[in-house]
């Protein structure tokens, strides 16, 4: 039998990925697993919505999503530590924190040490939201429209068959328009950069907002890791403490669907 040898994956001291929305119809878990491939480290943190709850019964699921689970329960089994930080699409997940399953830790928000001595918040960042996107209901309707609207533009691109299944439709840029307007400018930055001070941190490390970012804007460091609907971006901190945006390669084939994006809050 003819078999491909992978190559090692590059060693980071920390990953951190968010928003993988995995279970949501047409989830880009073919993106998601070539990154996990390509990048290992000791702790990887996954930062809120990894899996899409909110449209049981029937989760979008794959040999790929499988495949997810078990390479990261490999390098768990190889010494890996993992940190599920929860979200507001997996908040299901939050009757588990404080909870201990070999070396995976489940818990609302923790504190990264890093290497250079600095300290981070890592948290999803809906706890951040206005306080009126954090009602049940509004999640609940806003999750429904995005699924229904992403439904209509994968049908429309299967019929038009789209020769650059990567290019963004009219329909996705205007749903990344809704996102952006509904994180309200930068002040969502200033409130979880606040929250992180106020816990005597250096920074903060988030999702949530699909919108990958990396600077100091506001006082303190702001890490965005992005999503793997939209940017397909992570964090990585390299041995001098050093954070840097990673950018997934394209996948070799599109999905057959589209993930459920719009950052959601979770209920108050």
């Amino acid at each position: 039998m003819d078999m491909t040898l992978l190559p090692p994956p590059r060693r980071h001291r920390s990953l951190f990925l968010s928003d993988l929305h995995l279970g949501s119809r047409g989830c880009r878990a073919d993106r998601i697993l070539a990154f996990l491939r390509d990048h290992t480290a000791p702790d990887i943190y996954l930062v809120g919505d990894i899996l899409d709850l909110w449209h049981p019964p029937f989760p979008h699921w794959t040999p790929s999503h499988d495949a997810i689970l078990a390479l990261l329960l490999g390098r768990v089994q190889q010494g890996t530590r993992i940190h599920y930080l929860t979200g507001n699409h997996d908040a299901a997940m939050r009757v588990y924190l404080g909870e201990h399953f070999q070396r995976i830790t489940l818990a609302e928000e923790t504190v990264h040490a890093a290497a250079d001595g600095r300290r981070y918040l890592v948290t999803h960042g809906d706890a951040c939201d206005p306080r009126i996107l954090r009602f049940h209901v509004m999640t609940r309707i806003g999750s429904r429209l995005d699924w229904m609207l992403r439904n209509l533009d994968g049908r429309l691109k299967r019929m038009r068959r789209t020769a650059d299944p990567e290019r963004r439709s009219l329909i996705e840029a205007l749903l990344k328009g809704v996102d952006a307007a509904l994180a309200f400018g930068t002040a969502y930055e200033e409130r979880l950069v606040a929250r992180a001070r106020r816990a005597g941190c250096d920074g903060v490390i988030c999702g949530h907002f699909h919108k990958p970012a990396l600077h100091e804007a506001h006082g303190l460091v702001y890490a965005n890791c992005g999503d793997w609907v939209d940017s397909f971006t992570a964090l990585a901190e390299d041995a001098a403490g050093h954070l840097t945006l990673l950018q997934g390669s394209p996948a070799p084939e599109p999905a057959s669907g589209f993930a459920s994006a719009f950052p959601l809050p979770a209920e108050a």
